[in-house]
């Protein structure tokens, strides 16, 4: 059945200007490709094995789209999905998992129903968090792409707190977190209890129309219901929400993956999606919900705090741009900006610096992590703080004053066999021409520049080793953190080298940006 789908879906993608008709026997034949198209709900099965034991129901849903409607992105068709899965059975526990998670573990229900069982918690236990894990990540993870922070190191420590926010995968609901907080009384939407088969005609005729653009209008849905609407990271606003209503969470890690989910194996790709986290992040922290405002109100200065930490992430942009241009081209130019290796403070700079990634190398090797990979995780933190936060940033600047509008990038998670052969050998992917690579490529060649010519210099006696010795570390750190893109700059022939003209550009920015502190 699914091959048979597959293949028919993808003729019909071949034949894009044709609405696809006949799209599944006994179901609701108006399914198109474009983004407007009545409302598809198909029962795929509803069967009983060999053994008459009852199988999982199998349902097609897809919303109604419409050119002149807001759809609000993933929330929108969670909530629709949360609406139609209310008709048809109502069960009172939901799981969201992404289309590209596959289940790893048949436990995983009964680990999470020891929680809802559990009389201590659940009277205001909302959801069940399983961290997110992945499957195919090569020896290295070159993106960082396990996130061991957000998804493994800073959860266990919320679990003492409120709970862990919701990832927006691997998460099961009581489903009453969608209709208030744990003191409202319990909504006529909770207690409905399904009569009748779902292949019912007016079981099927409820569902349409709750999946139906104009269901949500004038009504709480995305702002008091269901999933919430506002930021492109539905998840963490939604759980934000959550939490701020009263409702708590709990992080479960069992030592086998409950899930496991697929990640992008291309850098245009993974910084394409954190770029959209970061526009996310940025709607919620300067909206009337800010965790230093609102979520100081509702959860108290900790909770507040840790939701802070992940609202103004993208703001680490910021001085990661100084530090990767500043020091090193006033070095070239014989300025110090630090302290001398002889000034007292100097120790201040260096435990700083030390104590922060030995903090957080400690705390990556304590999960289970490895010294090759966390390295590869702090260089992708300074990667995203000169790309995808940088940009990020940027977009949510536009969207404010109107010059641009909001929109949610689907991230492409395909690939084809050579790039699989790279990623899986620790090469990072670039292939495409994006403004997104140029400002760290540029820092790439500033701190190249700026390490061999503060060699020189010192060479020459024309600066001093007692003055500008942290410049010097800064370069030198940013220089081997830049590695991945020297090699795709300059020795790399296949596909996925950086491209000419970024290479080309990179080399004149940088020229520029030190020419011009010359004259200043």
């Amino acid at each position: 059945m699914y091959e048979n789908l597959k293949t028919r879906i993808e003729d019909r993608c071949i034949m894009s200007s044709q609405a696809a008709k006949d799209f599944g026997e006994g179901a609701t034949n108006d399914f198109t490709i474009q983004e407007d198209h009545p409302a598809v709900i198909q029962v795929i099965s509803e069967t009983k094995d060999v053994r008459g034991c009852a199988m999982p129901n199998l349902i097609y849903v897809s919303r109604q789209k419409s050119l002149t409607s807001p759809h609000h992105f993933k929330a929108g068709a969670l909530n629709v999905l949360l609406r139609v899965s209310s008709i048809m059975t109502n069960a009172p526990i939901v799981l969201t998992l992404d289309c590209d998670m596959i289940s790893n573990d048949p436990s995983t229900p009964q680990q999470m129903l020891c929680f809802f069982m559990d009389s201590s918690v659940k009277s205001n236990l909302g959801y069940v968090q399983f961290p997110v894990r992945f499957n195919g990540v090569n020896k290295a993870d070159i993106y960082g792409s396990e996130f061991k922070r957000m998804y493994h190191i800073n959860p266990m420590g919320l679990n003492g707190l409120s709970g862990p926010d919701y990832f927006g995968t691997g998460t099961f609901f009581n489903r009453q977190v969608f209709f208030g907080g744990p003191s409202s009384s319990k909504n006529t939407e909770l207690e409905y209890v399904v009569k009748k088969p779902i292949n019912n005609h007016a079981i099927l005729e409820s569902a349409h129309n709750m999946a139906s653009c104009d269901y949500e209008n004038q009504s709480d849905w995305g702002l008091k219901k269901g999933f919430r609407y506002g930021s492109l990271v539905e998840d963490y606003f939604t759980g934000y929400q959550l939490h701020c209503q009263g409702w708590k969470s709990i992080f479960c890690n069992p030592k086998r993956a409950s899930f496991l989910s697929e990640m992008p194996i291309s850098l245009h790709e993974m910084i394409t999606q954190t770029k959209r986290w970061s526009v996310g992040l940025l709607e919620v922290s300067f909206s009337k919900y800010s965790p230093l405002t609102f979520g100081t109100k509702s959860l108290g200065p900790l909770m507040a705090h840790c939701y802070s930490y992940y609202a103004f992430g993208p703001s680490w942009s910021i001085p990661i741009l100084f530090y990767a241009f500043l020091p090193q081209i006033y070095m070239l130019h014989n300025i110090s900006i630090f302290p001398k290796v002889s000034d007292p403070w100097f120790l201040l700079y260096m435990f700083l610096f030390v104590g922060a990634y030995g903090q957080d190398l400690l705390e990556f090797i304590l999960e289970q992590g490895t010294t090759l990979r966390w390295w590869s995780d702090q260089r992708m933190w300074l990667v995203r703080g000169l790309s995808s936060d940088f940009f990020g940033t940027l977009e949510y600047v536009s969207n404010r004053l109107g010059i641009a509008s909001r929109g949610f990038n689907v991230t492409t998670k395909v690939n084809d066999n050579e790039q699989r052969t790279q990623y899986d050998n620790g090469k990072f992917q670039f292939g495409v021409v994006s403004p997104v690579f140029m400002p760290f490529s540029t820092a790439a060649i500033v701190n190249l520049i700026a390490v061999f010519g503060g060699f020189l210099q010192l060479l020459r006696g024309t600066i001093l080793l007692d003055e500008f010795l942290g410049q010097i570390i800064i370069s030198s750190f940013g220089m081997v953190n830049s590695w991945p893109v020297y090699e795709a700059m300059f020795f790399r022939t296949d596909k996925g080298r950086m491209p000419t003209k970024i290479t080309i550009f990179s080399v004149i920015l940088a020229w520029l940006l030190i020419s011009l502190m010359t004259k200043m």
